[in-house]
């Protein structure tokens, strides 16, 4: 065991020493799928002008990293599709310009070949493999429209007496983010990523839950980013993918980018200690960040954040009720 682990990595290894915490398999696991990005545009209305008829189309692309290989095939669409990268994050950017066609309708279809590996990073030797220069650091440290450091979330903190070591600290704001929120989508208003909402309301869905954790950890100057993409199911080799998922990852001096993904920990009670420090190799991400200007520019900008396609039809957005989304996956390790 190394020194300096903190509080939490003494208790954790500990619990883990007296059989009461079951820890991943030694070997990270690694998880091998095509994942089809597919959606159609549907109940488009030619007007006979090439300005307003004129559709613009923006698709995130998952790029290769230390969690993820990724190979991108032939792409099926109306027009041929260029790649452009996004400045702040380096998010990858798939662009293409059509006219509405006469039935209304197109499809586009992306296939991707991926491999993902499993998250262990506390489970890791100590050793940044990363280093924030200033610039990258107050990115991560800085507040999003929907993500601020400052008035409700920091209430959530008054009487809680934080820890002056931060991996101890950054357990502390992940309890408490899991304590205040409950993985429940009704209604009108989660989903959004919206810290001050989440505060009010004390319940969310994925985005609710790491918006609010990035407020506080950015707030107490940890850095943290957020990461989005997709589940992909555990208990079938291939079929549909519904829905999106996302995490965060805060920023330590000594460890380097340290993950959670605090609502699977809601749903998952049996895994919450997992899930402070480890990731499961069933993911694939597609986007980093919030605020997000897309490159080419789009009329109607930032993008909250970039997971799904975003239209825009002569220079307005193209409402989600004419985007039908059909991605699917398929086992192939």
């Amino acid at each position: 065991m190394s020194i300096g682990v903190g509080l939490f990595g003494l208790a954790f290894v500990a619990l883990a020493e007296e059989g009461n915490v079951k820890l991943p398999a030694k070997e990270p696991k690694t998880r091998e799928f095509s994942f089809q990005y597919q959606f159609r545009v549907k109940g488009l209305k030619a007007q006979g002008d090439a300005a307003k008829d004129r559709v613009r189309v923006w698709l995130p692309s998952p790029s290769s990293d230390a969690e993820q290989q990724v190979t991108r095939g032939e792409a099926t669409a109306p027009a041929k599709i260029a790649e452009h990268q996004e400045s702040r994050f380096g998010n990858r950017i798939l662009y293409f310009e059509t006219q509405i066609p006469a039935s209304g309708e197109f499809s586009v279809k992306v296939p991707y070949q991926v491999k993902r590996h499993e998250v262990r990073q506390l489970a890791a030797m100590p050793g940044a493999s990363e280093k924030l220069d200033d610039m990258r650091r107050a990115l991560y440290l800085a507040a999003d429209k929907l993500v601020p450091t400052s008035g409700k979330p920091l209430k959530l903190l008054e009487g809680l007496e934080l820890r002056a070591n931060k991996i101890d600290m950054a357990r502390q704001l992940y309890d408490l983010v899991d304590k205040h929120v409950v993985y429940k989508k009704e209604g009108i208003g989660w989903g959004r990523g919206d810290t001050n909402w989440v505060c009010d309301s004390g319940f969310g869905n994925c985005t609710d839950f790491h918006s609010l954790f990035i407020s506080l950890a950015r707030s107490r100057g940890l850095p943290a980013r957020f990461e989005i993409g997709f589940s992909i199911p555990t208990d079938k080799t291939e079929g549909p993918v519904a829905g999106y998922h996302c995490w965060a990852w805060f920023y330590l001096e000594e460890r380097g980018w340290v993950p959670v993904d605090i609502s699977e920990a809601d749903k998952n009670p049996a895994m919450k200690e997992y899930y402070f420090g480890n990731l499961t190799a069933d993911r694939v991400k597609f986007s980093t960040g919030r605020d997000l200007k897309l490159n080419p520019p789009s009329a109607q900008q930032p993008l909250n954040f970039f997971v799904f396609p975003y239209i825009e039809v002569g220079g307005e957005t193209l409402p989600a009720a004419n985007i039908e989304l059909q991605n699917s996956f398929r086992e192939t390790g």
